[in-house]
């Protein structure tokens, strides 16, 4: 076959998933080592762009640990973790929102635009986007009560305003959102990432939630790419352990969009070019997926 003719057969190829997700919202966790290099962060810009020309919505959430760290750093504000969450005083939630909204949200923005495409920024207290209260957590303990931790202001979804992405996806405009919320008494709160993204992908109903990460995808006991799991398999696998360290929020994360309506949730490698593309237009996809049944 030539080089010619193989291009053609792979247009073929994506034909039957461009007519399945036309019309459909996409979102994307962005994140990891795909917001750091430059090839990397190029493909995705681009990625996005060709999503929007066949007509697939994508809405992305972005994170920032990283960024967030060295700003700290900087500014001589010591960073202290709690079960993997930043513990957030009113001095590094300054500097969260300052990072997250600020730099990183624009930057991203600013990649797709500067590739072509129409992106516009957002944070959680942009048309109430993302209504959040504070996280209570609790660390079970063998032979005393539980553990009760102050995060100070890291906080969990309420709810989700979809006015405003909608009014921009019919402008043809792809929302980037930062993961900022804000309590109805107007208090700022830092989210997790990818439980934003859960939380909006079931509220605007969407076809596919991606989480980019720096891994393969799920990987079981010997190390094997998990690349398909139903509901079911995916929460026996947190209960066997078969799921470790900071993969078992992601899982999570999937297990709550496809028990909220999203069709399918991926955890990609984000760290491999053009993985959107691969993922949502060839047979084999890549990764690992979690749908219902």
């Amino acid at each position: 076959m030539t080089d010619d003719a193989l291009k053609a057969s792979i247009l073929l190829e994506a034909l039957p998933y461009i007519r399945e997700f036309y019309g459909q919202t996409i979102v994307i966790k962005y994140g990891g080592h795909a917001m750091k290099d430059e090839a990397l962060r190029r493909s995705f810009a681009l990625n996005i762009q060709l999503l929007r020309y066949i007509g697939v919505n994508p809405v992305i959430v972005h994170g920032g640990g990283p960024q967030i760290g060295n700003m700290l750093k900087q500014l001589g504000i010591q960073s202290e973790f709690r079960q993997g969450l930043r513990v957030t005083d009113d001095a590094t939630m300054d500097v969260v929102e300052m990072v997250l909204v600020g730099k990183v949200n624009k930057e991203i923005v600013n990649l797709i635009n500067t590739q072509g495409g129409r992106a516009v920024g957002l944070s959680g207290k942009d048309g109430r986007l993302i209504w959040a209260q504070k996280l209570e957590m609790a660390v079970e303990r063998a032979d005393a009560p539980p553990e009760i931790i102050d995060l100070g202001k890291v906080g969990e979804v309420v709810a989700v305003d979809t006015s405003v992405i909608t009014s921009l996806q019919a402008a043809n405009f792809v929302p980037v959102i930062a993961p900022v919320g804000v309590d109805e008494d107007g208090n700022t709160y830092n989210i997790n990432a990818d439980s934003v993204a859960s939380a909006v992908a079931v509220a605007v109903g969407a076809k596919k939630l991606i989480l980019l990460t720096d891994v393969a995808g799920v990987l079981d006991k010997q190390g094997e790419l998990i690349s398909s799991m139903t509901l079911h398999q995916a929460a026996h696998a947190l209960e066997q352990g078969v799921v470790t360290g900071g993969m078992i929020p992601k899982i999570k994360c999937c297990l709550e969009a496809v028990d909220g309506g999203v069709s399918k949730a991926h955890i990609l490698d984000g760290r491999i070019e053009n993985v959107i593309l691969l993922e949502m237009f060839t047979q084999g996809g890549i990764g690992s997926e979690i749908v219902s049944k």
